[in-house]
């Protein structure tokens, strides 16, 4: 028996219905469409004057290895992987360089590094595994998200922006009109928007707790809180900024920045990256629950 441990694929599927959604009602406001497969990015300002963040964009940053500044090393299975799994030199996103833990909570986030690759399945949903919730296909949570080796893609209207991620076709929601609370933790969380000058605010809270910074065990708990700033600096990047409140955590709030940019390919477009099938093996195998498929089928 092969687990059948499935979430969303098709991220092209997606995307196309997405699109057929906001295209629509971006051209009933006289906006730019997003961009897509086969179109230019957009750039310029919406009808209502805000900033066109309509297009796909990705950050090119080391921090989901570290958020912190650190240096290249090896990476945990050196003795099989070689250079292939070893992580670059980074000069951080964290400002002022370091987070600033409580000294419970950093004794935690030690831990979490040192068991970054334990995976012990567990039908307990109150429980977790220790590991990387990255290595075992979990979705990033915010803002992890924003700078994961991944490009994700901006749909915009008025009343709501839509962001769809590559990595595992996670998707948010960022409603603009009518705020509301989170009817359920979550991993991506619930977010909240709106324009102060041309600087997208976003409010995110509900998050259940799981998620994880970085590979380095950086975390927050259920009581995080995470302020993003989304300003454009010019048609093709922008300045990323997410003030973090966590007071099971961190002794005070603390920010990260780094810049994004628009991805410009005439052809550009996400494509998909469901890595369940990736982590069935890995999941499953100790528990006898696993067998290969049998790739030469048809």
């Amino acid at each position: 028996m092969r687990i059948g441990w499935r979430g969303l694929t098709g991220i092209s599927a997606l995307i196309a219905v997405v699109a057929v959604f906001w295209v629509a009602a971006i051209a009933g406001q006289g906006q730019a469409p997003a961009a897509g497969r086969g179109q230019a990015p957009a750039a310029g300002r919406t009808e209502d004057g805000k900033p066109n963040l309509n297009g796909i964009w990705q950050a090119f940053t080391t921090a989901n290895w570290d958020i912190e500044a650190h240096h290249a090393d090896a990476g945990p299975r050196s003795d099989i992987m070689g250079a292939w799994g070893a992580q670059p030199g980074g000069m951080g996103i964290v400002e002022g360089g370091t987070i600033p833990y409580k000294p419970e909570a950093l004794k935690v986030k030690q831990e979490n590094f040192k068991n970054r690759m334990v995976v012990k399945v567990t039908n307990d949903p109150h429980r977790f595994d220790t590991a990387d919730p990255e290595l075992q296909c979990y979705r990033p949570g915010v803002p992890r998200a924003n700078y994961m080796p991944f490009p994700f893609q901006i749909f915009q209207n008025r009343e709501q922006i839509l962001m769809v991620y590559e990595y595992k076709g996670s998707v948010r929601t960022i409603f603009m009109d009518k705020h509301q609370e989170a009817p359920v933790d979550s991993w991506m969380g619930w977010s909240n928007g709106g324009w102060e000058g041309d600087s997208l605010v976003v409010d995110v809270k509900g998050f259940n707790g799981h998620t994880w910074f970085d590979r380095a065990g950086n975390f927050a708990s259920d009581t995080l809180h995470v302020v993003e700033r989304w300003t454009p600096r010019d048609a093709t990047h922008l300045m990323y900024e997410a003030t973090i409140e966590d007071p099971n955590v961190f002794t005070r709030p603390w920010k990260i920045s780094f810049p994004i940019y628009r991805r410009l390919e005439p052809n550009i477009q996400l494509l998909e990256f469901n890595c369940v099938p990736f982590v069935e093996e890995m999941m499953y195998t100790p528990l006898g629950l696993y067998n290969p498929p049998n790739r030469s089928a048809r």
